[in-house]
């Protein structure tokens, strides 16, 4: 099943700009940049706890879940909410372990959001029931 599906999400915003929350393409499933929405002024740790909220339910529309991702990225503004994003990020990710990337920005699309996060997921099952997918 190599055919593109398109997840959309709660964003005002996915028509105007022209993208989904997730988008899977066989096996992989690629979340978008998830922002804090409806945690707006909390606090970092809150935020974070959000967005990964958020895609937590986009990996389930798209057939997986947190156990099976293999990236995250996340776009902090202040360099010195590191270790409170990372330790929220380690909640989630304690057992799974995926490759991870934390960079700061200049500033995001809301102004009160600290962070975003974007994921990659595989869907669960062995390469082998579907030759040809991860190729």
């Amino acid at each position: 099943m190599n055919e593109r599906q398109n997840f959309a999400g709660t964003s005002e915003y996915e028509d105007v700009i022209g993208f989904s929350r997730a988008v899977r393409v066989g096996r992989h499933v690629m979340v978008s940049g998830t922002g804090p929405v409806g945690c707006d002024d909390a606090d970092v740790a809150g935020q974070t706890d959000q967005c990964l909220t958020l895609i937590a339910a986009a990996l389930k529309s798209a057939g997986t879940s947190f156990e099976h991702v293999v990236r995250t990225r996340m776009y902090l503004t202040d360099r010195n909410d590191w270790e409170a994003a990372g330790r929220v990020h380690g909640k989630f990710f304690k057992l799974v372990k995926p490759a991870a990337t934390m960079v700061v920005v200049a500033g995001l699309i809301d102004p009160r959001w600290k962070i975003e996060i974007e994921a990659d997921a595989l869907i669960p099952g062995d390469a082998t029931d579907a030759p040809g997918e991860d190729e």
